[in-house]
């Protein structure tokens, strides 16, 4: 059997958020990487502005999703 690979793609559901015209409770948003906001604890998502920004990440919970579920979000966000 083969050994499934992760895609790089990551995602995350809003819990908190302090402007919501920016981030939405139980709403799955996208990760870009950048190590530098990691190390400060921020994550850096694309918004409900479709722009990528940091945000704190006590504000979202990382999720893992099937394969299939990866490719039809980063369909929808295209």
């Amino acid at each position: 059997m083969a050994k499934r690979t992760r895609s790089t793609a990551q995602f995350v559901i809003c819990v908190k958020t302090d402007d919501p015209d920016l981030l939405t409770p139980r709403r799955i948003y996208q990760v870009l990487p950048d190590e530098g906001a990691a190390k400060s604890n921020y994550i850096r998502v694309i918004d409900n502005e479709g722009e990528d920004y940091l945000y704190p990440s006590e504000y979202f919970i990382f999720v893992e999703f099937p394969a299939a579920a990866e490719r039809a979000l980063l369909q929808a966000s295209v």
